[in-house]
């Protein structure tokens, strides 16, 4: 019998470690290895035919026929996100954004309505307002937690609602349960990009999401070194994606793949870390006179404070604050910093800190800048693994050398 290491993995920590793994790996190597094949041999005409029964009778293979189909190294880590996030099946993409427009493709056609909740990831936005309208998809984007705008948003041809929690960069957390329960008097599928999240945070589907949505690139690769992105969810639904990626080829490769499992492993033990020292420093934050306001669901003033307690473990690694001063003073202000690097990421180990209306938003004018909600003097602070102490004792110096400035 083939041992797994799926049994008592009950935890968060033991299933990112262990889950979807098979106990005995080739060459009884401890780590899954790496399979940089891009197609697989057959012995004869009969393994051939073998093959092709077994497809098309939709018998469990672990053959495979063609790299851009299928990897085992690739396998191994759909395989854990799946155990991770409870759900049944889960793809691998080359990046965050091959799994939502791909996902976004499958299930949408022309004449079809998608509702997206606003503070969404500036690209997913800008994919279903332009491309999609190319094609004869036409979107609305609704204010998140505004219920009454959300039904009066919903068509006869409405097919599905997308959205994140919590979002980029206010950091709002949508009510799952009530955007579930909406969805499903009118039969439309529910989409949560979680990336901010993380399974160790909040489990979607637990709440009747049907599909969720991760960037891998940053929390579960967790180093700043891969790009991937992930879709997890009912095997029927997800199927139909797989068709979808095989046709069009965003499909992740193994080295990726490779990069992606072994930061998982930490995945738990990072993001607890993270949120800890998140919480120190926005409630550091908060004590700060240069301060104007600060964006964070663990505080208690924050307008989703009470459904992000309900729904998540923990509330994240990311801060955002926005300053007493205009866009030039808030990026010198970030040019003193000496820990986190300037860099539009997040998720690994080192901190990183943006000024989005200079880096994410840079091409769009500022009157456009304010009808997204993207202040000149906001910033997204991405904790890594380093000391909280040490992160406030550096934004203090950077403080004090802003007060000197006004």
């Amino acid at each position: 019998m083939t041992k797994t290491n799926d049994d008592f993995q009950n935890s968060a920590s033991s299933r990112s470690v262990h889950a979807g793994e098979q106990r005995e790996k080739p060459y009884h190597s401890l780590i899954d290895p790496i399979v940089p094949t891009s197609t697989y041999v057959f012995d004869s005409y009969e393994d051939i035919c073998q093959f092709t029964q077994d497809k098309n009778n939709a018998v469990p293979t672990d053959r495979l026929e063609y790299g851009r189909y299928g990897n085992p190294t690739i396998r191994a880590v759909e395989q854990r996100l799946a155990a991770l996030e409870g759900g049944e099946e889960a793809l691998l993409f080359a990046s965050g954004m091959a799994a939502v427009t791909t996902t976004l493709l499958t299930f949408l056609k022309a004449g079809d309505h998608i509702i997206f909740t606003d503070d969404i990831y500036r690209k997913t936005r800008e994919f279903g307002q332009n491309f999609l309208q190319r094609f004869g998809v036409e979107s609305t984007v609704v204010a998140i937690g505004n219920e009454e705008e959300l039904n009066a948003a919903i068509r006869g041809n409405t097919r599905l609602i997308l959205s994140e929690t919590p979002t980029n960069p206010y950091l709002r957390v949508v009510d799952i349960e009530r955007l579930v329960e909406i969805a499903k008097q009118h039969g439309l599928l529910t989409i949560i990009d979680a990336t901010f999240a993380t399974p160790i945070n909040l489990r979607p589907l637990e709440f009747g999401v049907d599909l969720v949505i991760h960037s891998g690139t940053k929390y579960l690769g967790g180093h700043h070194d891969l790009l991937s992105g992930v879709v997890i969810g009912r095997k029927e639904l997800a199927d139909l994606v797989r068709e979808h990626v095989n046709l069009m080829g965003a499909v992740a490769d193994p080295y990726n793949a490779y990069l992606l499992l072994r930061g998982m492993k930490t995945l738990a033990l990072r993001v607890r870390h993270q949120n800890q020292a998140s919480m120190q420093l926005a409630e550091y934050l908060l004590t700060q006179p240069l301060v104007e306001q600060v964006y964070y669901p663990g505080l208690t003033n924050h307008p989703d404070h009470d459904i992000a307690k309900r729904q998540m473990t923990g509330f994240g690694g990311v801060v955002s604050f926005t300053l007493l001063s205009d866009l030039e003073r808030t990026a010198r202000f970030l040019d003193r910093l000496k820990i986190p690097y300037i860099t539009p990421s997040l998720g690994g180990a080192e901190s990183l800190v943006s000024q989005p209306a200079l880096l994410s938003y840079y091409s769009i004018s500022a009157e456009d800048r304010a009808a997204w909600g993207i202040k000149d003097n906001l910033v997204r602070y991405a904790l890594g693994i380093e000391d909280a102490q040490d992160l406030i004792d550096d934004l203090q110096q950077a403080f004090d050398w802003l007060k000197n400035q006004t």
